[in-house]
């Protein structure tokens, strides 16, 4: 089980490296990439992805058209990402494309993967959560 957490404000190079940071970090030197929902980049360590994918095997019947769809999108917008010598991940082209990243990001740890946010997109996106805290944390029924 993962427990990512956190918000770490970083900048991507001029050949779309990244690092990240120390306390998202794991042991692996690969990473998965994917789209993500509202405009920001998922990322799974190895254990984390098999165990999702797993789940989503298990949990959609393969007549089910809709749900399957959606399992098409997402895998096939997963890419594995190889660290470099000096520990860092070149995000993939069409998912910087994606998230709309230019130079300022966020790197956020989401429970069992990380996220990769455009500085804007995350800005626009979080605008006004921490004065509605109360109201975003009872969606969540714990």
């Amino acid at each position: 089980m993962f427990f990512l957490t956190g918000e770490y404000d970083h900048q991507i190079d001029a050949k779309n490296r990244i690092r990240i940071p120390s306390k998202l970090k794991g042991n692996e030197d690969r990473l998965y990439f994917s789209k993500g929902t509202n405009g920001c980049i998922f990322v799974f360590y190895d254990a984390a992805i098999k165990e999702k994918l797993e789940k989503l095997e298990t949990d959609i019947k393969i007549s089910d058209v809709e749900k399957q769809k959606g399992l098409r999108a997402f895998t096939k917008s997963l890419k594995l990402v190889e660290m470099d010598p000096q520990g860092r991940l070149v995000i993939p082209p069409e998912l910087i494309n994606y998230g709309k990243i230019r130079k300022d990001i966020k790197i956020c740890g989401a429970g069992s993967r990380i996220e990769i946010w455009s500085k804007e997109v995350y800005d626009e996106y979080f605008a006004g959560v921490d004065e509605n805290f109360d109201e975003n944390f009872s969606v969540l029924d714990i």
